[in-house]
């Protein structure tokens, strides 16, 4: 007979990674058995060059002020396939709309340090704060300046009215955080980023965590080990400059289905 206290698994102790020490293999984050499926490891440093080697390694970080650097891994992981965009009726509406609007813009990387800020300043729903705390903003301005973060953003006579920002390392994306002061902003936003990784021919986008959202709008659930396949192929190729994109109606009209 099984005791109560032998029914449930003992949590796992979690790794602490000092500075200038390597992230443990993705293998021995917590399993779906733990209080937290998909983490890590904990530090105290959050450095550009931390970032870029846990993201070529498909690990991501997300914690909460007061909280050490916390490290996720998560199996399965959520994954966009940009040829499942799901580019609904409402949102090529939407599109057109805006589009017609005067000065109306959708550009990379003009004020990444706008976009990032835009995003900590505005919660998800149903979170009282942001896990987007100034110590991640840090890291992230950091590493756009090596050229490995970028914002997309959304634009109306100049004024910045909707972005998101992601991580690319070579050919592969890892999308982070979004905001919108308009309807349906985010969502355009991320359609042009689809729209130039189509053109380009990036095959996913990393959305880290499963949501309804991001589930409505083509993203799905992957095997961890297929993610970390595309992930590693990704990084190897070259990459775009980012800074010269602009959405593409054909790329994403060409995931609408006939009538």
């Amino acid at each position: 007979m099984t005791s109560e206290a032998d029914a449930h698994s003992p949590t796992p102790e979690l790794p602490w990674i000092v500075e200038g020490q390597p992230l443990p293999p993705v293998s021995g984050a917590w399993d779906a058995s733990t209080p937290a499926p998909g983490l890590l490891a904990a530090s105290s440093d959050l450095s550009a060059q931390r970032l870029m080697d846990a993201y070529a390694e498909g690990v991501f970080p997300w914690f909460n002020a007061g909280q050490p650097v916390l490290w996720w891994s998560p199996d399965p992981r959520m994954v966009l396939q940009t040829r499942d965009f799901r580019f609904h009726r409402s949102l090529q509406q939407s599109l057109k709309r805006w589009s017609l609007t005067p000065d109306f813009e959708l550009c990379f990387d003009r004020d990444f340090a706008q976009v990032i800020r835009r995003c900590a300043t505005s919660p998800r729903a149903g979170q009282k704060g942001t896990w987007i705390v100034p110590q991640m903003v840090a890291a992230y301005e950091e590493l756009h300046r090596m050229g490995l973060a970028h914002s997309c953003e959304l634009r109306i006579r100049g004024e910045l009215v909707a972005g998101l920002y992601f991580v690319a390392l070579g050919r592969a994306v890892f999308g982070e955080s979004m905001f919108t002061t308009i309807p349906d902003g985010s969502k355009m936003a991320l359609a042009c980023l689809v729209s130039v990784c189509l053109q380009h021919g990036f095959s996913a986008i990393d959305c880290q965590q499963n949501t309804r959202h991001l589930a409505s709008l083509g993203a799905r659930e992957i095997p961890r080990s297929d993610f970390l396949h595309g992930v590693y192929e990704g990084r190897e190729q070259a990459p775009i400059d980012w800074a010269r994109q602009s959405l593409s109606w054909s790329a994403l009209t060409s995931l609408v289905a006939p009538q």
